[in-house]
């Protein structure tokens, strides 16, 4: 059986993250006070985002996709394309395309798993030739978005529910399976792969892979202590 990398995003293979994305369309509102008034509201809410992910990434997604009610799906979409050249793309870490590159020649199959929205990680997938990837999705209605996700969402626990269903429904060994990503609200997709790969959030450090020593053939598997998996910094919403 084949084997997967299932990356995380935002964190992991860019700089940037959900609040960027919020930032972007903030700026771009129909008039130049509603534009001022959103990006205000952006910017105060940044301490209550923070707290709300070290809380619970449930609150926090409520919180913060609730910003996008009334917003129009065909503006989102428009500015789409703009938001990955001006936002996105410069925040590419160097070492992604070299990580993606080996991990192809390794045979794994290339798959993102990300809390943000599918309008935003398309321009990236497609700029990355990755192919399959999971998102967060939001409601409309009648074509205004109404500040709710649609199921499943993507996060924590989530994540790895949707890798198992996933690597069962396309033969995929989990065995020999990478997972990387640069948050311990991921420790479930962690968990279940094979070789799991937590990134170093410290700046000097953010290309550093941390991996596993591979399992020779015949020896006995042992249990993984779960605070090496914990052994990186950082979150990012």
């Amino acid at each position: 059986m084949a084997g997967a990398a299932f990356y995380d995003l935002e964190g992991t293979l860019v700089s940037t993250n959900l609040v960027h994305t919020l930032s972007f369309y903030a700026r771009r509102q129909q008039g130049l006070m509603e534009s001022v008034k959103k990006s205000a509201a952006t910017f105060l809410s940044l301490p209550l985002f923070a707290v709300s992910d070290q809380y619970s990434r449930k609150v926090f997604n409520d919180l913060y996709f609730k910003r996008y009610k009334g917003q129009s799906e065909d503006r989102l979409r428009y500015f789409a394309q703009d938001l990955f050249e001006e936002v996105i793309k410069p925040g590419i870490f160097p070492g992604t395309y070299e990580l993606i590159e080996k991990s192809r020649q390794q045979g794994l199959r290339q798959v993102v798993i990300t809390g943000a929205l599918d309008l935003s990680v398309k321009p990236l997938m497609e700029h990355l030739g990755i192919t399959e990837y999971v998102t967060n999705r939001l409601e409309f209605v009648n074509g205004v978005a109404t500040g709710r996700l649609l199921p499943p969402v993507m996060a924590a626990a989530t994540k790895a529910s949707w890798i198992r269903i996933y690597a069962e429904r396309e033969g995929i060994s989990l065995s020999d399976s990478f997972a990387y990503t640069d948050s311990m609200s991921d420790l479930p997709m962690l968990s279940i792969v094979g070789h799991a790969a937590p990134r170093l959030a410290n700046t000097e450090l953010k290309m550093k892979v941390i991996t596993f020593p591979q399992r020779r053939k015949g020896a006995k598997k042992t249990k993984r202590n779960p605070l090496r998996l914990c052994a990186f910094a950082g979150k990012s919403f």
